[in-house]
């Protein structure tokens, strides 16, 4: 007994001692927490996927069945559709108008610290009821935008945001860029405050204008934030799914269900959990392709730093 003793603190001195161990001591709580709640729920998806369980009802192994159903969905492939429609599009208008207005906020402006707050608000205010709100601003009677528009004599008529299949799509995308602006936004400002003011005042001795400026120093220094930040927001975006149910519930007529919507109505209010498993393990290519744009940027951040292959 008291050697057991002995060695059990011998081994938690060494532990202590050592780095590694204390590191791994340290890692243990977050890795039990992942395995429960992250590994344990993609295995089981990716598991679902390939039976024909449905809730109350334990299912069989069945191959790629749902899969090859997939494959003549033609709803499904008009969720693919929607899904890539909708990331690129809000991402590329979230990173455009981040950017402006992270350059806009690194400028000395009056009440600075006012400003970067009030740009927090949309990413800090919960997502349904951002989305109750695009839902009062979007009514097919009492839209607030259509009756402003109608007061100006812009239109003589409201417009129907969600009723319209194409209008639904601008619209749901129009609300996920406002509310995912100030994510890019303050990340990329956190960027451009580390940028040394020294290069800016070299680049202006040496003749460059301000385009030049941020050609040649802001956006490569920014590269690196600029690839992480557009990652996360891309797996936002793509995975989003508070937005639409809230406000269109996949709409009109399917022409805003993303995989994710898609994917609860199958397995969840439609009872067919395989099927809605094996559309959700269908977005695991998608979502692998962010994280390798985003270990590509941070490859890139280490050859900016001298770092080795």
């Amino acid at each position: 007994m008291a050697a057991t003793t002995t060695a059990s603190r011998s081994l938690l001195a060494r532990l202590e001692q050592s780095r590694l161990g204390l590191g791994l001591i340290f890692m243990l709580p977050a890795a039990v927490l992942l395995l429960l709640f992250l590994t344990y729920p993609l295995g089981l998806g990716i598991w679902l996927g390939f039976t024909d369980e449905k809730i109350g009802r334990p299912g069989i192994f069945i191959g790629l069945e749902n899969y090859a159903y997939l494959l003549d969905d033609s709803v499904f492939w008009l969720s693919v559709f929607n899904t890539l429609l909708y990331t690129s599009v809000a991402s590329a208008l979230k990173f455009a108008l981040g950017l402006w207005l992270a350059l806009l906020l690194n400028e000395r402006l009056p009440c600075k610290a006012f400003f970067r707050a009030i740009v927090l608000l949309p990413w800090v205010v919960p997502t349904v009821l951002s989305a109750i709100a695009f839902w009062w601003i979007y009514d097919a009677q009492f839209s607030i935008l259509s009756w402003v528009l109608i007061e100006l004599g812009i239109m003589d008529h409201p417009i129907n945001f969600l009723g319209d299949p194409t209008n639904a799509r601008a619209s749901v995308i129009a609300a996920n860029v406002w509310r995912g602006i100030p994510f890019v936004a303050i990340t990329l400002l956190a960027g451009l405050q580390t940028i040394p003011p020294s290069l800016y005042e070299a680049a202006t001795l040496d003749g460059a204008g301000s385009w030049q400026r941020f050609r040649f120093v802001t956006f490569p220094l920014l590269t690196p934030i600029i690839a992480i930040v557009m990652t996360f927001s891309v797996l936002f975006t793509f995975t989003d799914f508070q937005l639409i149910y809230v406000l269109t519930r996949g709409g009109p007529v399917n022409a805003t269900h993303l995989m994710a919507t898609l994917s609860f109505q199958r397995g969840i209010s439609g009872g067919n959990l395989g099927e809605g498993a094996a559309i959700a393990v269908a977005m695991i290519p998608f979502l692998l392709a962010a994280i390798l744009f985003s270990y590509f940027g941070l490859q890139r951040r280490r050859w900016q730093q001298g770092g080795g292959e």
